[in-house]
Parts: C-alpha cells; structure tokens; sequence
C-alpha cells in the first residue's frame, strides 16, 4: 500500500510542477489573447503543452502507453473548456485584476484544473499502474 501511495503523491508533486510551467511560463501571448472565443489557436495551444507535460509525468513513473494517451487526451478536452468558460466570463464581466470576481474566477479556474489532476491520478491508479 505505501508504494501505491508514494507513487500517486509522487505523480501529484510532478503534476504540480508541469501545471506551474505550464500555466505560469510558457504561456504566450497567442495563448493569452481573445481567450473568451470558442475556437482559440492559442488556448489549444496551451492545452497541448499541459496534455503533453501530464504525458511526460505519467510516463517518468511507468505508466502504460495507451492509457497515458486516454488520460491526456482527455485533459486537453478538459483544459480547454475549463480555460475557455474562465475567458467568456472574464470577457462578459470585463473584471480586472483590481475586481474581487477577477480572483474568484482565477480560483475556480484553478481549482478546477487541480481537480482534473485528482480524476488523472485516479485514472492511472485504476487502469494504469504498470
């Protein structure tokens, strides 16, 4: 049991930090741009670089192809939508850093996101363990 629970905080750690890069350094202009429309270049974008930094974190920890490929698949879907709701409520709000609902909506945003990592490691440990 120990291992399995090691295993899984260590995923965790590694998500944590391919989230950070991800959503807080290499994000670019053309990611950040017109987020509120539907169809983005750039927020599409920015969800492969998160589907293909959550890849590299399963497979540093052994986890079987096909079911790396399910998982991230499904979180650049996820990604999206989540990054595209943030955008058309910012854009429908126009709140500001200034705004107290600017922070909620980053929260939410957030939170979202970290729960998609739950329901990723969950995945991995059910279907995915090598």
């Amino acid at each position: 049991m120990f291992d399995v629970l090691n295993d899984v905080l260590i995923l965790l750690v590694l998500l944590q930090v391919k989230h950070m890069l991800a959503d807080f350094y290499l994000q670019t202009p053309r990611m950040l741009d017109g987020r509120g429309r539907y169809v983005h270049l750039g927020r599409a974008q920015h969800a492969g670089i998160h589907a293909v930094g959550s890849a590299l974190a399963f497979f540093v920890m052994g986890a079987l192809s096909g079911v790396v490929l399910w998982i991230v698949l499904a979180e650049w879907l996820v990604h999206y939508h989540i990054d595209w709701g943030k955008g058309r409520y910012s854009d429908i709000k126009a709140h500001t850093p200034a705004d107290a609902g600017y922070w909620r909506a980053f929260g939410f945003d957030q939170t979202l996101h970290q729960l998609t990592y739950v329901a990723m490691v969950w995945a991995w440990a059910a279907y995915g363990l090598s």
